[in-house]
């Protein structure tokens, strides 16, 4: 058997290997999974090949932004996830979604949460994956780090939220709101975007409180923090394809 021959056999193993693997992870386990929890009584929108729920979500989201909302209502859970709405009232206030080929179990029973969050912490871990957009942002903040780490972070947090602090935030509050307003008194008769002007006014908050600076000194970065915000609402349910993510 020449060279040529036992590179095409090596080839073509290779090639069928990565093929069994392939599907092993993007149909074979998601069916396995989908077909248990069915059988405990567990529904949820079904599970596309690769992409998981990620187009529907995405479809969802578009939707629901792509209107104003019918009325000003403390509930915009429809308008916010859309896709979680839908789906509690198709299968239940406790499903099975997909983010790519990664099964998520969807609870919204207040006594089950409690039982996941309070009674039994300890035994679901946060999310781990480093390769995760929320993850190469976060790092190992408050949101994704755990045990002493987290315990650390936590009383540092509690430290900047304590009654006593936020007391003494009040006047650069008061500052900011009175800025805002006084530049409004100049657009008397014209037509204001409340929602950007309370966007600068968030900004003008976080850069008085926490940085003793103000808005238009650290402009640049909340600029690059909000481009970095839409980028990851496009991006997050963009299904990675295996070997060019």
């Amino acid at each position: 058997m020449d060279s040529t021959a036992k590179f095409l056999i090596f080839l073509a193993s290779s090639l069928t290997l990565f093929l069994l693997k392939f599907l092993h992870k993007y149909w074979w386990i998601p069916f396995k999974i989908q077909r248990a929890l069915s059988l405990q009584g567990i529904k949820g929108p079904p599970y596309e090949f690769i992409h998981g729920n990620n187009k529907a979500s995405t479809r969802f989201r578009y939707e629901a932004s792509s209107k104003p909302m019918a009325s000003l209502t403390h509930d915009i859970v429809p308008r916010v996830f859309p896709q979680t709405h839908s789906w509690i009232n198709t299968y239940g206030k406790n499903f099975l979604r997909w983010e790519g080929n990664r099964a998520q179990l969807v609870i919204s029973e207040p006594e089950l949460i409690k039982e996941i969050l309070k009674t039994n912490d300890g035994s679901f871990p946060k999310r781990k994956d480093d390769s995760s957009i929320v993850h190469k942002i976060l790092g190992e903040g408050l949101a994704t780090s755990e045990g002493a780490k987290w315990a650390k972070q936590r009383k540092l947090a509690n430290h900047a939220f304590h009654g006593e602090s936020l007391k003494n935030m009040n006047p650069a509050v008061v500052a900011s709101v009175e800025t805002m307003l006084e530049k409004w008194k100049c657009r008397e008769g014209e037509e204001i975007e409340v929602f950007n002007e309370f966007r600068l006014l968030t900004s003008e908050v976080i850069s008085r409180t926490a940085f003793g600076s103000n808005y238009s000194e650290g402009k640049k970065i909340f600029d690059m923090l909000t481009k970095l915000a839409i980028l990851v609402s496009r991006n997050y349910f963009k299904t990675p394809i295996p070997g060019i993510r």
